[in-house]
Formats: C-alpha cells, structure tokens, sequence
C-alpha cells in the first residue's frame, strides 16, 4: 500500500511574501497541492493522507467545488482527511452539508473513527476539530481497533493548546505509521512511523527551512517513509555582520552577495550584528534593493570606547550614564539601552 501524507496547506492563506511574490504567494499555495495531486495520479498512489488544515480558515463553497474537482480526477488515489485548528467544523461550517466525490473520505467527527480499505488491507482513522483550540489530550488513549492488517493515525496538534500529546503513548499506541500535522516545520519522532510532514509551504516568516511532503508504503515487512521537499520558495533568516569600516552600500553588497548565494527565489529576513561607526547612519530601506527581503532588523551599536568615555566624562551626565551600566553584558537590552542613551547625549552636545 503506497501512500502521501500531506499537511498545513492552508489554502487561502495570504503569505508573508515580500514585494516580489506578495501577489502570487496565495496562488502558489495552490499550485503546489496540485503538483502533489500530480504526483499522486503519476505514481497511482494508493492513499493521500492530509493531516488537517487543508484550508486557512473556514473553507468557501467554492474552494471545497475546487478542491474537490480536483481529487475526483485521480483515477486511482482514495483521499482522507480531517479538519485541523484553522479549518475546524464551526457550526455553519460547510464541511457540514459538502457532497464529495466517491474517492473523499473524510473523517470529520469529533470522536475517533475510520474509513475502511479492505482492497489495501488498511483502515485510516481521525477525528477533527470542532472548535478552534482543545487542550485536552486525546491521542494518548486512542489505539487501532483491527479493522485491517495495515492501521493508519491521522493525527492534528501537539502543544499545550491543540491536542497535547505524550510522544512515548503514541510510539506505543499500535498504529502502522501516525500522520501528524499542525507543527510546520517538518520533523521526524520514530523512522518511517511517527512524522510530521509540515507545512506544504512556507506560509509564516517564521516557517524557515525547506517545505514538502512524506512518501511511503506499507509491507508485510513495516514500513518505509522518506520526506520529500516540493516547495517553491522558503524563508531564509541570516545574520550580516557590520564592521565599523561599513556604510549602508557596504552592507548591501554582503547582503546582496549571500542572497545570491541561497537562492533569489527565497524570501528573506536580515538582522544587522556588530559595531558600526558611530558617525555612520544605516538605512534598512535602500540595503532591500531589488532583493526579496521581507524585514532588515538592525541591531548594531556604535562602537564607542565607554571606558574613555567614563573617565573623560566622569563629573558630567555622560559619565553618571555610562556608570550606571558599568559591567553590564554587550547584546543584553541594558547594554542597548546603554548605547542608545550615550548617541543621544553626545548628539545633544551637537
């Protein structure tokens, strides 16, 4: 039996994008479920687990027609799936009242169930969201009821407001492998059993790292699973150091030079480290150019000699400044604010 499991599409999302993807970011969302769809139909995949919130939100009539259409052009491919968090069976949800395609099993209730494949000797089982947090821990005491030979978990949370967990109760509940979503990034709790496959792609600034989806089958003799990148584009956080020899063009340049280096397809967030001249004024905004770069945090300080500075200045303000942050540690928010008092007072002198 040969499977995908997918998670986290989040169809109808508005990605943190940049100015160069911000209008097609949404639309790429779709693209590449449908390059998984692709996939599924290519390699006649037997199942396509999709570990909840396929949606953002509470889905439309016209995206469930959508999504729909496009599960009923798999000749092959049976698809589960259970609503997560974001796309959970509200009241007026219409997930309540949708009609699928004969090849859609859904498992939307709110206590454990299954759909059953006797031709695949495998029954998946799930239950869904009926709300958008549940904090009770419902997975820990789930087990297979034997249905088939092969048993399969669709399972959606993992922290303290979604579902929380005991990873050692899931290794041990029995299932052949546990289809997990809800956490983005993707990550592995026992080979070839327990994934996570993460988010189909990056819709978070903060969903750094590659995107994709698993892949596997079911034997007589266990499983086998490998994760496998799709997305097309991830967000890539880096630090650019500054030397108090750098201007604003000085830093573009580096910064320009390692976005070449990991790929202009990428989006980007840059903080700025180091001591910077304490005559030089950085511009965030012209360092961006024409890269795909979402923030620049400058964190930089001037590189003042405040132990000078103190002993030149000990009888004045300055210097009963500068004392009161004695011994404090460079990069705490003392040591910041230590920075910032001291360029606010020498430019008064000014």
């Amino acid at each position: 039996m040969r499977f995908i499991h997918i998670a986290d599409v989040h169809l109808g999302a508005q990605p943190d994008a940049g100015p160069l993807y911000s209008r097609q970011r949404p639309r790429e969302l779709w693209e590449t479920f449908e390059h998984v769809l692709h996939i599924c139909e290519e390699e006649q995949t037997d199942l396509l687990l999709i570990a909840g919130d396929l949606f953002h939100r509470q889905p439309l009539v016209r995206e469930l027609k959508e999504v729909d259409y496009l599960f009923s052009e798999l000749t092959h491919t049976k698809v589960v799936l259970i609503a997560g968090n974001h796309d959970y069976i509200s009241a007026n949800s219409n997930y309540r009242t949708f009609q699928w395609s004969p090849n859609v099993f859904p498992l939307f209730g709110e206590k454990l169930q299954y759909a059953d494949f006797p031709e695949l000797r495998t029954a998946v089982y799930g239950m869904s969201y009926h709300s958008r947090e549940i904090p009770r821990p419902l997975y820990d005491a789930v087990r297979p009821a034997g249905a088939e030979q092969y048993e399969i978990l669709l399972a959606h949370g993992g922290d303290e407001k979604h579902i929380p967990f005991d990873r050692r109760r899931l290794e041990q509940s029995g299932f052949d492998y546990i289809a997990l979503g809800h956490i983005h990034k993707p990550q592995i709790f026992r080979k070839d059993q327990i994934i996570y496959a993460g988010a189909l792609e990056p819709v978070d600034k903060n969903d750094t790292g590659k995107h994709g989806y698993v892949k596997g089958g079911i034997t007589e003799e266990g499983v086998r699973a490998q994760w496998v990148p799709c997305a097309c584009r991830e967000y890539i956080h880096f630090e650019s150091a500054v030397g108090v020899e750098d201007t604003t063009g000085s830093v573009k340049k580096q910064i320009e030079k390692k976005i070449n280096e990991y790929g202009n397809e990428n989006i980007y967030k840059i903080v700025l480290v180091g001591k910077r001249n304490r005559d030089v004024l950085l511009d965030p905004e012209r360092m961006k150019g024409e890269k795909n770069i979402l923030e620049i945090i400058d964190r930089t300080s001037p590189a003042y000699d405040f132990e000078r500075l103190y002993e030149e200045n000990e009888d004045t303000i300055l210097g009963r400044y500068i004392g009161r942050f004695r011994g404090c540690r460079e990069g705490s928010v003392e040591y910041q604010a230590l920075c910032e008092g001291v360029e606010a007072l020498l430019g008064s002198r000014q």
